[in-house]
């Protein structure tokens, strides 16, 4: 994370410290990365691999269950006793907290791997942003996030895309 505020100071810099004719530019450097044919591989990688592909089963077979345990409670409403209500109810908060922790476990996995792909990457973005605003002539480069409306054109971001693609391959 501190890299990529790293990143966004050194955009600004960039932007402020670029002699150009008045073109003003936006991008969304974390959308560029995350694009990248490298990104997608990793990510591809981690879907892939055993734990993360078991989490996500279990999941899966966890929502499944919920559903299903759902749907009983439904028809049977109007037929249960206090004390079976109350166990359809323990039932739903144990699969809904095991929900919860795998869940969280697959969120983790994600996170991991994003961080991964950033730290990677954001050198060759960093290079590739200097490279757009040089011969882009730009002036003004500023952060998606940042902008409350631009024109397509003032886009760059598929640009920085296919330039960091250049670099990893």
């Amino acid at each position: 994370m501190k890299r990529f505020l790293a990143l966004q100071v050194c955009l600004f810099l960039l932007s402020a410290g670029a002699v150009a004719d008045n073109g003003i530019a936006v991008v969304d450097v974390a959308r560029a990365i995350f694009s990248t044919e490298v990104a997608k591989k990793r990510q591809e990688e981690m879907q892939r691999a055993s734990e993360f592909s078991a989490q996500q089963a279990k999941y899966d077979s966890l929502a499944a269950d919920m559903k299903a345990l759902q749907k009983e409670v439904e028809g049977k409403a109007m037929t249960l006793s206090q004390d079976n209500a109350a166990e359809y109810q323990k039932k739903m908060e144990y699969l809904r907290a095991d929900l919860e922790l795998v869940s969280r476990k697959l969120q983790a996995e994600v996170k991991e791997t994003q961080n991964r792909v950033m730290q990677e990457l954001q050198p060759r973005a960093l290079e590739a942003v200097k490279e757009l605003v040089a011969e882009e002539k730009i002036t003004l480069l500023l952060q998606r996030e940042a902008v409350i409306s631009a024109t397509p054109e003032m886009d760059v971001t598929a640009k920085l895309i296919d330039r960091i693609n250049k670099k990893t391959r």
